[in-house]
């Protein structure tokens, strides 16, 4: 083979290599799963190092084996916290976007209702939590009405601040071409609002899953939660362990959907298209 032809095809394989290196490294999964690589290792090393009992941190060799001995009951019990979740989630969407709309268009709703939410928030969930248990019994509602506690009031607060971002030159521009009220909203006002909306949703998902977790701590006998308390209860440790590992689990996953039909829904958003230049 002439000198040139293995050249080119060293110089080929370098460009493919270094295409799939950057490749690699730019992937969004990468760099986070190096970085809990390295967690869990320096979990390993910090318990044996320290030699700190299993009864106060399990190694992350105990917690695998509890996934592979409770692994089955887990993901049972992960089924009512995330329909929890969800539920609660779905309920802080469907009434925390309209309110920030009612408060962000009127001054008089704003001053009566405004300030009794950020009161509600001043009050901690726990503490009312058996409330509903009283008042509904045992069973998921208590569970969805704490996940919607906990997530209703960011869905709020960033939909108010987008709704009230809108400048008012695009409200003269809307007025100068005579659109109606609803039109002006369709056109300028929510398109401007979902950005602030899809944060406050990314927040609002992620508490939602403590709210549900919460709900499940004051009454339920079933959910993470219920496996949560009862692992403290009796010391097992590496359940416990696992269990938090599925919470965190949902709550990701939840959050990446939630990214995703942000994505889908806003792709002229400047950082959908900052994020494309930088894959591409």
């Amino acid at each position: 083979m002439p000198s040139s032809s293995r050249g080119e095809g060293s110089a080929r394989a370098s460009i493919g290599a270094r295409f799939i290196n950057s490749r690699l490294l730019n992937s969004p999964w990468v760099r986070p799963l190096a970085l809990l690589a390295l967690i869990i290792v320096g979990w390993d090393l910090a318990v044996r190092l320290f030699h700190i009992p299993a009864y106060l941190i399990p190694t992350p060799w105990d917690v695998i084996q509890a996934f592979r001995t409770e692994g089955a009951m887990l993901l049972r019990e992960a089924v009512p916290t995330t329909i929890a979740t969800v539920s609660g989630f779905l309920l802080s969407a469907l009434i925390g976007i309209p309110l920030a709309m009612l408060i962000a268009g009127s001054k008089t709703v704003e001053s009566y209702l405004y300030p009794l939410l950020v009161f509600s928030q001043s009050i901690p969930k726990v503490a009312i939590a058996p409330l509903f248990v009283v008042w509904f019994g045992f069973g998921m509602m208590p569970k969805v009405i704490a996940a919607f506690l906990l997530g209703v009031f960011p869905v709020i607060v960033a939909g108010v601040q987008g709704f009230k971002s809108v400048e008012g030159d695009m409200h003269d521009l809307a007025r100068a071409m005579k659109a109606t009220r609803l039109q002006t909203f369709a056109m300028i006002g929510l398109p401007h609002a979902m950005p602030a909306i899809f944060a406050g949703l990314k927040v609002s998902v992620t508490l939602a899953v403590v709210g549900a977790v919460v709900g499940e701590f004051v009454g339920a006998n079933s959910g993470i939660g219920y496996v949560l308390q009862r692992s403290i209860g009796n010391f097992e440790l590496p359940t416990m362990f696992a269990a938090l590992i599925i919470l965190a689990m949902i709550g990701v996953i939840l959050f990446w959907i939630v990214d995703l039909v942000e994505r889908f829904m806003l792709p002229w958003h400047a950082s959908q298209r900052h994020e494309v230049l930088v894959t591409t």
